[in-house]
């Protein structure tokens, strides 16, 4: 790729291209950069077809419909639901809100008060849970194994008759560990139980596993799979004719099925469809080059005696989480800011840092936690300098 080229995703551009070049960009599970394929087609439905999708009575109107309808039909293919079970929202957080929150009035009228979810979920499934025990609802939060995944037995056996939902994630945001999503839909077979799965680091990556029927809900978020932010969805699969009986958080307009009211961001739904078509075409592509970076990034990196943060063999090719024995994770993000673009948790909670409740719920040494690096990168991502953060990590090792 030549610079120019590059300069057009400012995601594409080296530490080494220039003094004045930003530093390589890893933290792609806090978001990634928008594809060009994308952004073209979200200006379209910004500056040419910029209608409403809720006006009937002209052709503007309709050919934003339009594009929202193939929009859905885009996101459906990916996790083998049907068009009208995609509910556009504004991301996954959103998209948790209204799972969790939405089945309240149902489990209040059906005497179902129990909900089953992991203590290494993000903040917006474990706070609407809160919520929930202040509702009157008991919440059952389940520990990881030591290598960050939760034990499909151990939802097996937390199963109670009274059981609501059980909500888990696909894959970990800030350990990149892959649940075994499969298999807990497989354990909640002969249960009554609503099936959530946030899947805000997964979609568009992990194809197979999120077409599972027994999936109830599943949250998708945009700016994870190379769209924009401000937009995600809720799939709202049915069991045979019916949907899952949710209740809507906000009113006014009817938009999206009564779920989720207000005008339709088009150019965004529009970025999203683009963007949900492409992974499922390229995700294989995809895959094999985030693979290889994982590769090259491990054998720069052993050489300093990391100690990975969740189980080698379960991890999304697109992170790696570890810790260099003697070094404070804070430390390191400022020793490399120069070099990369790199965090030490969730995004979400990054403004005041605590010790990662993901990790430290695995059993982890205090320690290990704080010093704790997340490295995330995509396909898009250029070749990294791993020798110069191998090399970075090390001298403020030795300053120790």
């Amino acid at each position: 790729m030549t610079l120019a080229a590059a300069t057009d995703n400012p995601s594409m551009i080296t530490a080494d291209e220039g003094s004045r070049a930003r530093p390589v960009y890893l933290d792609c599970n806090a978001t990634t950069p928008v594809d060009p394929r994308v952004q073209a087609e979200m200006l379209t439905y910004l500056t040419e077809e910029f209608g409403n999708a809720g006006s009937r009575t002209h052709a503007y109107g309709q050919v934003a419909k339009e594009r929202v309808n193939r929009a859905r039909q885009q996101v459906a293919a990916v996790v083998d639901a049907r068009p009208e079970e995609v509910i556009f929202t504004s991301g996954a957080t959103e998209s948790d809100n209204l799972a969790i929150l939405g089945l309240a009035d149902h489990g209040t009228n059906n005497g179902r008060r129990h909900i089953i979810s992991t203590q290494i979920e993000h903040k917006a499934i474990l706070e609407p849970l809160e919520e929930m025990t202040h509702r009157g609802f008991e919440v059952t939060l389940l520990p990881p194994t030591a290598g960050g995944w939760i034990d499909p037995d151990a939802i097996r056996h937390a199963l109670r008759p009274d059981t609501l939902l059980v909500s888990v994630m696909a894959a970990n945001n800030e350990t990149g560990v892959i649940q075994p999503i499969s298999e807990i839909a497989d354990a909640l077979a002969g249960s009554e139980a609503y099936f959530h799965v946030d899947a805000a680091q997964a979609f568009g990556k992990q194809i197979e596993p999120l077409r599972h029927r027994r999936i109830d809900l599943m949250s998708i978020s945009g700016h994870k799979i190379y769209a924009p932010k401000g937009i995600g969805v809720l799939v709202t699969r049915r069991r045979g004719y019916q949907r899952p009986p949710l209740r809507p958080l906000m009113f006014g307009g009817g938009q999206e099925r009564d779920l989720r009211p207000g005008t339709l961001p088009v150019a965004l739904i529009a970025g999203l469809g683009a963007a949900a078509e492409l992974a499922l075409q390229e995700h294989a592509e995809r895959a094999r080059s985030c693979a290889a970076i994982q590769t090259a990034a491990l054998e720069a990196l052993r050489p300093l005696g990391i100690i990975l943060n969740g189980d080698l063999d379960r991890l999304a090719a697109h992170t790696l989480n570890f810790s260099v024995p003697g070094v404070d994770s804070e430390a390191a993000i400022v020793a490399l800011k120069d070099i990369a673009a790199i965090s030490n948790g969730s995004a979400c909670t990054s403004q005041s840092y605590e010790p990662s409740h993901v990790l430290t719920s695995a059993g982890l040494p205090s320690e290990q936690v704080a010093g704790a690096l997340r490295l995330s990168w995509s396909h898009l991502t250029p070749p990294v300098a791993w020798h110069r953060i191998s090399e970075r990590l090390q001298q403020l090792a030795r300053a120790v």
